[in-house]
This record gives C-alpha cells, structure tokens and sequence, in this order.
C-alpha cells in the first residue's frame, strides 16, 4: 500500500476505546465541559455546547470579568458554575472532562498544549495559531497527547452533512480526475471608515481585547477567517498540504484600526500530484456573500457551500446555441443544509466522546493554518513562496 493510500486508510479509521476510558465519567452521563474564553466566538459556541443533551456545562473562564459577566448572561447555565480568572484553575476541575478553547488565536497554542497537559477531549476554534512558531509548539503538545480523547477544531466543514456527500462524490469518482480547486471567501460590510485623527496609543489589553485587527494576534484575514476555505481544499485533496504558493494582495481602504496588510488578495497553491488550488478573498463588499468552494474534475463539477451543496455535470440539457449563450443547464444535483454546521460539529463532539470514538484533527488543522500562513508570505514577498522555505522561517 502507497503512503497516500495508509493515509487514508488511518484517517478513515478512529480508535475506538470505551466510553469510561474516553471522559472518565460514568458511561452514558453527559459529559462535562468548560469553556475557556467567553468572548463573541465562546460565547456562540458554548451556548450550542449548553444546549446539547449530551453535554453538561461545569465551568467557564476568562482574563477579563466583564466577559465571564458576558459569559454568564449569554451562555444557558454559566450563572450557575463555577467561573475562574486562570485556565489553569478550570483545568484543574475534575468536573470538567473537555473544553472549548474560544480565544485570541495567537493563544490556542498555548492552552491546547495546557489542555493536552491535562488530558483532556479538546474543542479548539480555528486556526491552530497565528504564525509558524505557534503552529510548531502545537504540534510540539500534540506528541504528548492521550490518544484515547478526542480533539477537534472548529473548522466546521468537515462536519456538515453536505459537505460529506459531496466529499463522498469526489472520493467516489463521481466528478472524475480532479486537478483544480476554488475557494471564494468574499463578503463583509461597509469599507472603515477613515479616523479623523490619529488614535492614542492602546495598551496590550486593548489590542487583545480587540485582537482580530493585529497580525501579531490573529494573523490576519488569511489566516483568521480564510482558513475555513483552506481547509475545505486541503481535504478534498486528500488531506495533503501544498508545496508552494503565490499571492498578491492588498488594502483596497485605509486601515483605521490595527494593521491587517491586506484586505483582498489572491493565492495560487500548487499541490502534490499537479493539484492546483486557488484562494479569492474580498473584504468589505458593502453587504454581498460569496462564500463558497468549487472542485473540477473531468466528469463534473462539485460546489460546496454552508448552505447548500451542487453537482454539475454533462446532463441531457446542455445545449450550446451560440457563443454567447452562457446559462447554465449543467447542475444535476442540489441540496440544501438544513442544520448550522457548527451545532453539527458540536455534537459529533460529545456524541463522539460517549460513545468512545477518539478523533485527532490536529494534524490536519494545524496544516491547514500552515497553508493560511503559506499563502500570507507568498502575499507579503510576492514571490513563489515553499512549504519548506516557510517551516524553516521560525
């Protein structure tokens, strides 16, 4: 069997142990969680954690009282637990059996290794960090993790029953030889506006209270929100990661607030196996959406979505009157998604943990943001960029 092959093979193929062994609880109870971070994103998340029956909120933390006030308001239950200051104290809990880490990105690293550390199921929001350095330290904890939990990340697609079906097409041949692949991630609202004058110096606290506007903090909009499509196109190519990239990009506005050096770009991934991967970005298009994944093969052409999932293909309707006649009568198949893709992530979670299925997403999530933070240098030096050129930077 080839490597590409006992690859698929393992991924396809969880350990399986009991349901005592996975939570340390008693088998069939709900299984308790913490939630480290109770900003926007933990709070969102958490409350979908609260709400599943399978799980039992046992504590919540934050550096800052006012959000673990927010915390308490917001998640259902989070007034009655314990709250902490220090993550260290919610891992300590034995009443906690997992967590959601929900923080700056420039922090998962850290508080996964601690959550490893603590032999804990592990809910970690995207991406793995915010720089190749972070990334390392991850995977650095990762070798030391228990391999009977379950850690996932918050790269939701993977878990949306259309997202599957149309994974299951590509894998099955429906749509041929596939060797080009799309990620659209367009939208956001009005353009900043311009400061009237030059903002005061912020402290720390401020910028990492306010951390999506910093490359140090976030990594910035590649890295940040575009590492969902990333992923998705990193699955489908059978969970490889690109060799090079190249990208240009730019601020189309003044920045008014932190230092995002790009806020539209394109990147060019060139994959093992003549797989090419295209990245198309936009932000601030007053209101318009387009967030999407498109995957070409010889047979057809597969369009993901978090809304719905299409098929296209040579069907009996096609018909080409002239040159100039460009609608479309290639889709064969459509399907709406019905569930939030991330409430189908959670619960996989913890049904996944009851019934003693470890799962292991690091590698994978932590490739995913290598290949973010990939397309970012490509952007930056403007140049074709290496997987391993960018390995060795830090």
């Amino acid at each position: 069997m080839d490597q590409l092959s006992r690859r698929k093979v393992m991924a396809a193929a969880p350990l399986v142990v009991s349901a005592k062994t996975a939570f340390g609880s008693q088998a069939n109870s709900a299984v308790g969680f913490g939630v480290i971070g109770t900003g926007g994103r933990g709070r969102y998340v958490g409350t979908l954690m609260a709400q599943d029956s399978n799980a039992r909120l046992a504590a919540i933390c934050d550096k800052y009282p006012d959000r673990i006030d927010q915390g308490k308001t917001e998640i259902p239950g989070a007034d009655k637990v314990t709250s902490y200051r220090d993550y260290h104290e919610l891992l300590n809990d034995k009443a906690v059996d997992a967590v959601l880490i929900a923080t700056p990105v420039f922090l998962h690293p850290e508080h996964y290794e601690a959550a490893i550390q603590a032999r804990k199921h592990i809910y970690c929001e995207k991406p793995a960090g915010a720089g190749v350095a972070g990334c390392k330290r991850m995977l650095r904890a990762w070798e030391r993790r228990d391999r009977s939990k379950r850690i996932q990340f918050g790269f939701q697609q993977r878990f949306s029953s259309q997202y599957r079906k149309a994974h299951s097409y590509l894998t099955g041949g429906r749509i041929g030889e596939m060797k080009l692949m799309m990620s659209y991630w367009v939208l956001g609202y009005l353009p900043p506006a311009p400061a009237a004058k030059p903002a005061p110096a912020e402290t720390e606290e401020q910028k990492i209270r306010r951390w999506g506007a910093w490359m140090k903090y976030s990594g910035g909009a590649i890295v940040e929100q575009d590492c969902h499509g990333i992923d998705t196109i990193n699955w489908f190519a059978r969970d490889l990661h690109p060799v090079s990239a190249v990208g240009r990009g730019g601020n189309r506005f003044p920045v008014p607030y932190g230092d995002w050096i790009t806020d539209h770009h394109d990147v060019i991934y060139q994959y093992p196996e003549g797989i090419e991967g295209w990245l198309i970005s936009i932000k601030h298009t007053a209101g318009y959406r387009d967030v999407k994944e498109q995957f070409y093969g010889v047979k057809g052409m597969l369009e993901t979505s978090r809304s719905y999932m299409k098929l296209h293909g040579m069907t009996p309707n096609v018909r080409y009157k002239s040159a100039d006649d460009l609608r479309d009568t290639s889709l064969m198949e459509r399907e709406e998604s019905i569930k939030d893709i991330t409430a189908e992530a959670t619960r996989e979670f913890f049904q996944g943990i009851l019934a003693g299925q470890a799962l292991d997403m690091t590698k994978t999530s932590v490739e995913s943001t290598l290949t973010a933070i990939l397309g970012r240098m490509a952007i930056e030096t403007r140049r074709e960029v290496a997987w391993d050129e960018m390995m060795r930077s830090a």
